[in-house]
Parts: structure tokens; C-alpha cells; sequence
């Protein structure tokens, strides 16, 4: 069947479905890279400061991300 017979509702599910694959795969990638990060012990109180700095800009821009993509993909349907 051709894509030009797919009615428009149907191309656009198509579509966040594969916007969703690729956001579940980015997930996986993240995840993976979690499991190398490694506790490094001994660090000094401004250093477990600023890794907590970067973690919470982290997490921040991630919800951001993906608030974005939701408007997006709302948006468009």
C-alpha cells in the first residue's frame, strides 16, 4: 500500500510513533551511559556541591526536552 493512501490521522499516528522510538531509544542510550558513571569517594563538600549543581541543570533541561517534544507532538495532531 502506498503512503499516499493513508489517510492524514493515520500518517501523523505514524509519525509520533516514531518520535516516541526515538525518544525510547535516547532513554536506553541515557540508561546505559548511567551504569558506566562510577562513585568516586573521597570528594571534597564543593565538589559534591557542584555535581549537584550539574545534576539538577541536567534533570531540568531533560524535563524541558521533553515538555517540548509533548507540545510539539500535540501540536501537530
Amino acid at each position: 500500500m502506498m503512503d499516499d493512501d493513508l489517510p492524514e490521522s493515520v500518517k501523523k499516528c505514524l509519525d509520533v510513533l516514531d518520535e516516541n522510538v526515538e525518544i525510547l531509544a535516547n532513554i536506553e542510550l541515557a540508561l546505559e551511559d548511567e551504569k558506566e558513571d562510577v562513585l568516586t569517594p573521597g570528594m571534597e563538600l564543593h565538589q559534591l556541591y557542584d555535581m549537584t549543581e550539574d545534576v539538577a541543570e541536567s534533570s531540568k533541561l531533560k524535563r524541558a526536552e521533553a515538555n517540548f517534544a509533548r507540545r510539539q507532538t500535540e501540536d501537530s495532531l
